[in-house]
């Protein structure tokens, strides 16, 4: 069945009033079950999956991965096998409502896994769960209550895209009104990557092979397979049977150039642009085939003090944290700012129509939307709330706390907009911005560049979030009050679900005195995006220090860095006045400096197997070839499945190792 939609001569020229009384007489649904107590435990359960599924990839490549499609399907494969076995089937309405409670559940590992844990390592100081949990908990309901006021802009009035909410709707109306066999069909796909990544994370889990072998089987020698698919040319050269490869001198392992079976990574690199993974293997070439070598036989990498040579003990890690990070990071962040500022009319926009006086008429929707009071009354509270939690718990001024309640208003107005074009909320630009400003009013205290970062950061980031979860709604004809209860229930149930894992994942053999920077970063675990505002911290703070930049940065990055940013600016300026048409995309070659090589290797093989199978499979004019039901028309599927199956097994080995062992 056709989503019914306006014309763009509609759009444009009708009142808002007129496009919310088509609405309600064309597409609303009021009769039709939604947020009932299944959706909502259907969503809690599954928003806590893939909260610690986003968890375990984001703090493996930084990032966090949409959910939405991938808790549709879920959610209507688990309804069509319970309705065989005599429950009920689930509306449209109610699979939507359970995405938008897993979504919101997804989401919330971002602080967790950028200012949080950045603060955590700046410090040396751990912070207690129930701060965290409170904190983030906050500052999303904070995001929802700024997100109010907008709907109606964004959504009512503009019909704003928002295209990842726009496929979730089109992929529920296409699981609702066509043959269910599409759906189980998708649903089977995803199973079977999940249980594949999963069953090859499993054998080749240490933990699981130890505790099965000697725990339960009682064997004096416990085997398993090795995820390092070089594992047999090494041994190899142990019993001198082949040569040792070298690069510079330099066993590549050190380097952190030893691939390993990751099957999560490949699923996320499967919905990766190619020319971003390209662009990202090209940076990991240069940043550790390179450059590396160039700095580690030069004398310019330091580990606790003293200079690394060929053939010292060392990792990936530290010739990261030494001396690559600074031009990854000067490049990211001068490329990310540029792409920010050189659209002037997106941010212009932002701001047209918010202090405009207010159409006359009646509200038709009144019964059915949120009211704005409740956004009014709630933002300066809950904004109260998040103030002191920063003063008491982190230090940060009241003003400069104060302060950061109001950026956080025009960062997400900001955000917003792009997310409404493009899916892609630039929540990696807008905590720069807050970082270096709040860095230059309080330089002396690298908590507040970073705590007043993760507060405007993650309520433009929530807000945005909700706006696009409320999109398929509203096109399927959904109550605006039930996504908004969903959301926040979501936001409970990635709260309960991702902060204790948190713990347990990252720091079971914490002790006090430890490093936390090394506790977190493992061979395992980059924390790439902590690690980048980490870094901008400490610039921040040697910047304004009496011993000057060169007391954290060796003179050679320093020069390097210079030169990294001006790439950045230089090649995205171009970037985007060719709209998009240089090949060379420098927010992605940085990404490939700071990302563990092993990490963008397999996200590269990602985008290339998917890219492949849709030149191959993509141009077939029969509909029902297998390749092109399974690699094009499913391929979004097959990646989350993979993600899901290898992280959730990737967590088991984890909590099998801290609890079991």
């Amino acid at each position: 069945m056709a989503i019914p939609q306006l014309t763009e001569d509609q759009i444009r020229t009708w009142t808002r009033e007129q496009k919310d009384r088509w609405w309600l007489e064309k597409v609303y649904r009021g009769s039709m079950p939604q947020l009932t107590l299944r959706s909502a435990l259907t969503g809690f359960i599954l928003g806590g999956a893939l909260s610690a599924t986003n968890l375990y990839i984001g703090a493996k490549t930084g990032w966090t991965l949409g959910v939405g499609l991938t808790s549709v399907i879920l959610a209507f494969a688990t309804f069509k096998l319970l309705s065989s076995l005599g429950a009920k089937d689930m509306t449209i309405l109610e699979n939507n409502a359970s995405q938008s409670v897993a979504t919101a559940a997804g989401y919330m590992t971002g602080p967790l896994i950028s200012g949080i844990a950045a603060y955590m390592m700046v410090t040396n100081t751990v912070m207690p769960w129930w701060q965290m949990m409170l904190f983030n908990v906050v500052l999303s309901i904070l995001g929802v209550l700024v997100a109010f006021p907008m709907k109606r802009r964004f959504i009512n009035d503009e019909q704003a895209p928002f295209p990842e909410g726009a496929a979730c709707g089109v992929v529920l109306d296409t699981l609702y009104s066509s043959d269910a066999n599409v759906g189980i069909f998708k649903a089977k796909v995803l199973a079977f990557a999940a249980l594949l990544a999963g069953g090859l994370k499993f054998i080749t889990g240490e933990s699981y092979q130890t505790f099965l072998q000697a725990k339960v089987l009682g064997l004096s020698t416990v085997r398993w397979i090795s995820e390092h698919l070089d594992g047999w040319y090494y041994d190899l050269v142990a019993n001198k049977a082949a040569p040792m490869p070298l690069i510079s001198g330099i066993d590549p392992r050190k380097l952190g150039l030893s691939p390993t079976l990751d099957l999560a990574m490949f699923g996320a690199g499967g919905l990766m642009n190619i020319r971003y993974a390209v662009n990202m293997f090209l940076g990991m070439i240069a940043a550790y085939v390179i450059a590396a070598p160039i700095a580690i036989n030069n004398g310019w990498v330091f580990k606790q003090g003293v200079a690394l040579t060929a053939d010292a003990a060392f990792k990936q890690r530290d010739v990261l944290t030494s001396w690559l990070l600074w031009p990854g990071v000067a490049m990211l962040v001068c490329a990310s700012m540029t792409a920010f500022f050189a659209k002037p009319k997106l941010i212009i926009k932002a701001f047209t129509g918010v202090f405009s006086k207010k159409q006359a008429g009646s509200d038709p929707l009144a019964h059915i939307e949120v009211p704005l009071w409740i956004s009014w009354v709630g933002i300066p509270l809950v904004g109260a709330v998040g103030v002191i939690m920063a003063h008491e718990w982190f230090q940060v001024r009241w003003d400069l706390g104060a302060l950061a309640i109001l950026l956080t208003i025009v960062l997400t107005l900001i955000a917003a907009n792009a997310t409404a074009a493009t899916s892609i909320t630039p929540t990696g630009s807008l905590s720069k911005i807050t970082q270096f400003t709040f860095g230059v009013l309080d330089p002396k205290h690298a908590p507040t560049n970073l705590m007043t970062a993760t507060i405007t950061t993650e309520v433009a980031s929530n807000a945005s979030n909700l706006l696009m979860d409320i999109k398929p709604g509203y096109m399927l004809g959904g109550k605006p009050r039930h996504q908004v209860w969903g959301h926040i229930i979501g936001i409970i149930a990635g709260a309960c679900a991702s902060t204790p894992l948190f713990y347990v994942l990252f720091m079971p053999k914490y002790k006090a005195g430890d490093n936390l920077a090394d506790t977190l970063i493992t061979d395992t675990f980059s924390f790439t995006a902590a690690v980048q505002w980490k870094g901008i911290s400490e610039f921040i703070g040697g910047l304004t220090g009496d011993a000057g930049l060169t007391a954290i940065i060796h003179p050679s990055a320093l020069s390097v860095m210079a030169v990294a940013a001006f790439i950045g600016v230089l090649f995205e300026l171009v970037r985007t006045f060719t709209k998009g048409k240089f090949p060379f995309a420098p927010v992605a070659f940085a990404l490939g400096v700071v990302l563990p090589p092993d990490s963008t290797f397999w996200m590269f093989l990602g985008a290339v197997f998917f890219w492949f199978c849709g030149k191959v499979f993509g141009k077939s004019s029969n509909s029902n070839s297998l390749g092109k039901r399974v690699f094009v028309e499913t391929h979004e599927p097959i990646c989350a499945g993979l993600i899901a199956g290898a992280a959730l097994i990737g967590i088991g080995d984890i909590l099998v190792g801290a609890f079991l062992l």
